[in-house]
């Protein structure tokens, strides 16, 4: 470890003299020994981003260089964890300080203490590489953790045992001499690497009916959700990560409000997974830096992340990342990248904002992990919040360009308590293709033809309600006015749901498909009725066609559509 002196101070920018380091380096600075990484270097002077409050530091002070780079510990007791940007686990430093973090305070990621149990699956001799699964642990009920080689290690195995073991403990060797533990480490800015590269071909099944019906994202897919302040991002994003069907929930709160964030780490550990019965808490990373919080750290939150990810990842899971939000990340790199003095870009923005964007997105993917047949796959869906909701911002905009679902939040929608407050109009999903054969197989060879149907049918209400706004709806021939009707269903019953209602919270497609079904055999019924000489005012006294939104809160929707179905046609044809 070489050492020098501080030089230069400027907020989480400081500059060292005296030391040899390489980029992206972890050097310890000051006193307190605050954690900072190396982000340029100039002859001899060492430019240093530290990821804590630099208050109180000053010239003079000890610098010194780790020679690592900024690494997370990879192993068994990371579900269930609460962190911080750079994995200090938050309910650890809470017991060592209370509810204030002090500066300079390191934490282990995992527990050194605890003790697993572990069984090998491999013997003596075998040959094994980078990503070879060597054992297995239960890490929480129903949730096997694999130990995996690292990736940059080959060979045979010349001795490993099966037992109780702590991360630290050494539970086998490679001929090399490399010693194998339940935990490995790996730098958070390096992808891991992966033997190939899969097309995408299910959906991630969210249970929110707007997502899968009209605009679903593929497992190893990327999503953004722009909107601004107050139209639902975070509670969409939560929904998101409480009921989609991925196995590991990895949740980075990114720069978000800290009411925001301690709803989440007070909420989840009491939400129950829909699929195990267990606390959903068994299967979920997270990852807390608040907005005041020290803004280096944000930088490095959403690399730590997708790192945890990548790692699951490799076990062969389908892993979820939320990230909310991108644009606090952006605007820490703005703010880091106007102290180094460097050209910036548009609004501010450094100008390698759009490849870092993509850098971070391109993680995601569905894959064949190294050592393994078995496929895993990393979705990542991330929220970006343009200041008053201007997507034409570069964030918003660099981001669109990397992501094939878009998911737009509307404040209109939002006002009208219209939630998921999604624009039907202004979203795409570029997966519908790739999916279709996946729905036709696993739902109902109709599935494909009922939404576009549904989306035909909004779009024509769209148009209508430009001459509605002139004229009155009055003005508008029976058929459109059925249409606005059929549409209005449509918004009501199927694109709206509710979040806190404890039925209504989650879809599954097959209450999604006989919601669209039901709406689609009334359009047709109604018509039918219009051709044999019905006025649209008797169709719109029609009652049962009212009691279409029970549908989303009971259990037993099939009985209630079925029975609904037949009022409908009976008064229709009287």
């Amino acid at each position: 470890m070489d050492k020098g002196v501080l030089y230069r101070i400027a907020g989480p920018v400081v500059v060292a003299k005296g030391i040899k380091p390489r980029m992206y380096d972890v050097c310890r600075v000051g006193n307190e020994k605050l954690m900072g990484e190396v982000i340029q270097i100039e002859g001899e002077e060492t430019i240093i981003q530290v990821y804590e409050d630099t208050s109180g530091i000053k010239p003079g002070e000890p610098v010194v260089n780790t020679g690592e780079p900024l690494k997370v510990e990879l192993g068994p007791g990371m579900l269930g964890s609460i962190y911080d940007g750079i994995q200090r686990p938050l309910p650890v430093l809470i017991k060592q300080m209370g509810d204030f973090i002090k500066r300079g305070v390191d934490a282990p990621g995992l527990d050194y203490a605890k003790k697993w149990d572990f069984k090998a699956v491999v013997k003596s001799g075998e040959q094994v590489a980078g990503g070879s699964i060597i054992g297995e642990i239960e890490e929480n009920p129903g949730i096997i953790h694999k130990v995996l080689v690292p990736p940059n290690q080959k060979g045979k195995i010349a001795e490993i045992k099966s037992g109780k073991f702590t991360v630290n403990d050494v539970v086998g060797k490679l001929d090399n001499g490399f010693e194998l533990k339940l935990k490995h480490n790996w730098p958070v800015r390096v992808a891991r690497p992966v033997s190939s590269k899969l097309k995408p071909e299910a959906p991630l099944i969210t249970g929110q009916r707007i997502f899968d019906a009209l605009f679903p994202l593929a497992k190893g897919g990327v999503a953004a959700i722009p909107g601004p302040f107050g139209a639902g991002k975070t509670v969409s994003q939560q929904q998101l990560a409480k009921w989609s069907d991925a196995d590991i929930i990895v949740y980075v709160g990114c720069g978000e409000r800290g009411n925001e964030m301690t709803e989440v780490l007070t909420e989840f550990p009491e939400l129950i997974d829909p699929k195990s019965g267990k606390p959903l808490m068994n299967r979920t990373v997270l990852i807390a830096n608040t907005s005041n919080m020290p803004v280096a750290a944000r930088e490095a939150s959403i690399y730590t992340g997708v790192t945890i990810a990548e790692y699951f990842r490799d076990m062969g899971y389908s892993v979820a990342l939320m990230a909310d939000s991108t644009s606090r990340w952006a605007e820490a790199m703005r703010e880091i990248s106007s102290r180094l003095e460097e050209m910036p870009g548009e609004e501010g923005y450094p100008a390698y904002l759009s490849s870092r964007l993509a850098q971070f997105y391109e993680r995601a993917g569905r894959v064949i992990p190294l050592g393994t047949k078995k496929e895993g796959s990393i979705s990542i869906i991330g929220a970006v919040s343009p200041p008053g909701g201007d997507i034409s911002e570069p964030v918003s905009q660099s981001t669109l360009r990397v992501t094939k679902v878009y998911w737009k939040l509307d404040s209109k929608l939002s006002q009208r308590r219209h939630f998921p407050s999604i624009n039907w109009l202004d979203s795409y999903s570029n997966y519908k293709d790739i999916l279709s054969p996946w729905y036709y197989k696993n739902v109902s060879p109709e599935w494909e033809g009922l939404v576009s149907e549904m989306m035909g049918i909004l779009q024509e209400e769209d148009k209508l309600m430009e001459i509605v706004q002139l004229v009155g709806s009055d003005a508008l021939a029976d058929r459109q006015q059925l249409t606005l009707l059929v549409a209005r269903l449509i918004r009501e019953v199927l694109l709206q749901q509710n979040a806190f209602h404890e039925i209504d919270t989650f879809c599954e497609l097959k209450k999604t498909y006989s919601i669209m079904k039901t709406i689609s055999n009334f359009s047709k019924m109604a018509n039918t009725a219009m051709d044999s000489g019905m006025r649209v005012h008797q169709i719109l006294a029609t009652k049962a066609k009212d009691r279409l939104g029970e549908v989303k809160f009971v259990k037993d929707y099939e009985k209630l559509l079925d029975e609904l179905t037949k009022q409908m046609e009976k008064e229709l044809k009287t």
